[in-house]
């Protein structure tokens, strides 16, 4: 072998060990930045070898190492693992937040629907003690006016969080459609890289990512072709196709449910991903809205037909001409089906009906016990509350075990995928001393002519 072979031999060392160093220094620098997938140096051997001396045939001998290309530390499987259990994830975490706050806007405290019913009829409870306190007479309205107040509280706040899924929606949407595009326009990319170059794994990196934020957000195939391009299948449809990417749309109905679209024609609502918890919670937050209506308008018609049912002043025959009983009337009025309409009929404390058809001067008051039955609305808001607590429940385990689940597939794909300071550290060691050991080839060879020539 000449000697110059030894100098190209130990050259090639150094400049693959250098690259070699360049992507561990470009992983500990990235340690942190999400999606990014360790890379690595593939070496390889340089077959060919030539000489220029006339005492040497040239021809094929080792002549030292190659870099093939940089490799992306990457397992397909749990890529798909960690993608699947995200999305399973998102579709809980926005079930969960959103149900939450149905739950707050229900309010089974102190200023809920079900306590100030409960106030309400105790204030009747204790104006019986004494009908004609003008005190206690004052309190009752004032019950009554409160539970019509919590009434329309709850409505505008279960509107209020139709209206922020329905936003939050179109905000995801919009992540959707952007992460689509960049699908697409990576796809593209790729077909222009070289493969196994620096610039295509940096591709790879943003594929990848771009699947990621497609999955969180809807229940998707992923397929890959050509140079590593993916295509993206929902519902059999293919938003992303080799370079071209479709528009999803959401609109919501008349009842703030969700509708979804591709390029504008109706396609199924997603059964993972956010969009999915999002669509779900909007039908829980619709159902809820219309039980707290008819729970309002059953409300309105129990305490009108209570009241209507007793009298206010008592008939008097011994006048001429004989006085005549006066009933009740309305005490609450709504728009049939819109809890946020309720009001006070009646505002006037001596227009309360007290007395009942039987002569009892408080027995109107005491009747108002018929209302509060197994059917009545207190029992009703009672149904409601535990109905959704179960459901709250119920997906708040879910959620958890789907963020056990979500970390442990993020952490499987980590430990293939992610940065390790302390093997990158260890490695920059190795790599440190195989330069240095390449450089020392080098300088033997170097070390070597320089002996040579001086014999001459």
């Amino acid at each position: 072998m000449p000697i110059s072979d030894l100098l190209s031999i130990g050259a090639s060392g150094t400049r693959a060990y250098r690259a070699a160093m360049g992507a561990v220094s470009e992983n500990i620098s990235n340690a942190t930045t999400e999606g990014y997938n360790r890379r690595t140096v593939a070496l390889g051997e340089s077959a060919s070898s030539g000489a220029s001396s006339t005492f040497y045939k040239p021809g094929v001998a080792f002549g030292g190492v190659d870099v093939t290309g940089i490799v992306r530390q990457t397992d397909s499987y749990l890529d798909l693992a960690a993608r699947l259990a995200s999305s399973n994830f998102e579709d809980a975490d926005a079930r969960a937040t959103w149900l939450d706050n149905v739950q707050t806007s229900l309010d089974d405290g102190t200023l809920g629907v079900g306590q100030r019913l409960t106030t309400m009829f105790a204030a009747v409870e204790r104006l019986a003690s004494n009908p004609t306190d003008t005190t206690l007479r004052t309190n009752v309205l004032f019950s009554i006016e409160q539970v019509n107040t919590s009434f329309k509280q709850t409505a505008d706040g279960l509107k209020n969080v139709q209206d922020g899924i329905v936003t939050e929606a179109g905000n995801e949407v919009t992540a959707l459609n952007d992460a689509l595009k960049r699908l697409a326009s990576t796809n593209e990319a790729l077909k222009r890289a070289v493969p196994g170059s620096s610039n295509a794994a940096q591709l790879l990196d943003q594929r990848d990512k771009a699947l990621v934020d497609i999955s969180k957000r809807i229940d998707v195939t992923v397929s890959y072709g050509d140079r590593d391009s993916a295509d993206v299948t929902y519902n059999g449809v293919k938003l992303v196709d080799n370079i071209t990417s479709k528009t999803v749309g959401v609109t919501a109905d008349s009842d703030k449910t969700l509708k979804f679209t591709i390029d504008g024609t109706a396609t199924t609502t997603p059964q993972s991903g956010s969009l999915s918890g999002l669509a779900k919670t909007a039908t829980v937050a619709r159902d809820r809205l219309t039980t707290v209506n008819n729970l309002a308008d059953q409300y309105v018609s129990d305490m009108n037909a209570w009241h209507k049912a007793g009298i206010v002043t008592q008939a008097d025959p011994s006048t001429t001409p004989a006085t005549a009983a006066v009933y009740g009337s309305d005490i609450v009025s709504m728009t049939a089906g819109d809890a946020s309409s309720i009001s006070m009929a009646l505002s006037d404390t001596t227009k309360l009906a007290v007395y009942s058809a039987d002569g009892r001067t408080n027995g109107n008051l005491i009747n108002i016990s018929t209302i509060r039955g197994t059917a009545g609305v207190e029992n009703g808001w009672t149904a409601l509350i535990a109905s959704h607590a179960n459901l709250m429940n119920a997906t708040n385990a879910e959620q958890a075990a789907a963020s056990s689940r979500n970390d442990q597939a993020q952490s499987a794909r980590s430990d293939v995928s992610g940065v390790d300071l302390d093997r990158e550290a260890a490695d920059l060691m190795r790599l440190q001393q195989a330069y240095s050991g390449c450089a020392r080839v080098i300088q033997v060879g170097k070390e070597t002519i320089d002996a040579i020539l001086q014999i001459f």
